[in-house]
């Protein structure tokens, strides 16, 4: 029977989704043992990058000897805080590894082959041009200072953000797959404003995704947040944090009561000062960021091109004098509209549209 190495690579690819975001400084990696044709174990980064997938899939008493290990990066040689998965694959009697990008840290790159050829385990590289983005993010902050950012916006047919008669732009199957999208970053940036319009709880609220909660970064710059609304009467797991340039002791102290951090910055107006912003976050941990803002904010982000990725929801009806926008749409008329994800969002529209 032959075997079929791109749906294996394929089912690797879907497991490393699942902690896509939620696994540090590491990549979300995702494995499959094969034998006999069959699944037999997976496996997946765990949430803040350890155990590896590998262990994970190789931690089980079962008969590994002579099976085949699929796996979406290239499994580490080195000794870190844990063991090199190297070890475990070799130990278990895998027969052949497949995986599809080799790791940008100079402690693994292109080294798993050498050092598997001394076990006698052969090792092929067979890449999924399916998947060819999905490690965007960690190859970028391998070597910037800066994390992913990525951005989402809902609009109408015709082109607007805000219906003057309603809550939701779109509809509801394309309000949960927003939800989907949000799993997949650590933190999701906006304004106070925005949060204050629609008293926006910006987290994930999917059966199965309750865990999956990005952390909350709002801007407000002159600190006119609400502490009535909903995000702080949550219990949150979830760690919330205002960026702003007004120190007042009495709010900030408030806000620290609650839990709140607050960066205290001098500006944001240029793209000097959202790079510095950005270099901060990072130092903070986070990796992968998501924009869900008002239409001025994100036109900033995308005229100084900070934002690598645009989720476009577009709305099957036209809103007419019903819609409006804070400010001119025609940046957002201008963009490439081919690349539409496939997805039945009942009559709704999602574009991942490239910007850098």
């Amino acid at each position: 029977m032959k075997t079929n190495h791109k749906n294996f690579l394929k089912l690797a690819f879907n497991l490393a989704k699942i902690n896509l975001g939620k696994t540090g400084l590491n990549p979300s990696v995702g494995c499959v043992v094969v034998k006999n044709n069959s699944v037999i174990s997976t496996g997946y980064t765990s949430v803040n990058g350890r155990p590896h997938a590998e262990f994970n899939a190789l931690k089980y008493k079962k008969n590994f000897k002579n099976s085949d290990l699929y796996v979406t990066m290239e499994p580490c040689t080195h000794y870190g805080l844990t063991p090199p998965c190297a070890d475990i694959i070799s130990k278990k009697g895998i027969r052949r590894v497949f995986f599809s990008f080799y790791d940008k840290d100079i402690r693994t790159a292109k080294k798993i082959k050498r050092k598997l050829a001394n076990k006698k385990i052969k090792v092929y590289r067979k890449f999924n041009n399916n998947f060819r983005n999905f490690y965007q993010s960690y190859f970028l902050t391998k070597k910037s200072e800066v994390p992913f950012v990525d951005a989402k916006i809902a609009i109408s047919k015709d082109y607007f953000t805000i219906d003057k008669k309603a809550k939701w732009i779109t509809n509801s199957f394309s309000r949960n797959r927003s939800h989907l999208v949000r799993s997949e970053y650590d933190a999701i940036v906006s304004t106070s404003k925005s949060i204050i319009k629609d008293n926006s709880l910006l987290n994930c609220r999917l059966n199965g995704f309750n865990t999956s909660k990005p952390d909350l970064i709002i801007i407000d710059m002159k600190l006119k947040i609400k502490t009535n609304l909903d995000l702080f009467k949550m219990n949150n797991e979830r760690s919330i944090t205002v960026v702003t340039s007004t120190n007042n002791n009495k709010m900030t102290s408030h806000l620290k009561r609650r839990g709140v951090k607050i960066i205290l910055i001098n500006s944001l107006k240029n793209k000097k000062d959202f790079i510095n912003l950005f270099k901060i976050l990072r130092k903070y941990g986070y990796n992968r960021i998501l924009v869900e803002s008002g239409l001025i904010f994100l036109r900033k982000l995308l005229k100084d091109r900070l934002i690598f990725n645009l989720y476009m929801f577009q709305s099957s009806t036209k809103l007419g004098r019903r819609g409006t926008n804070n400010t001119s749409n025609v940046f957002l008329k201008r963009l490439n509209l081919k690349n539409k994800i496939n997805v039945n969002l009942n009559g709704d529209k999602l574009y991942k549209i490239k910007i850098k």
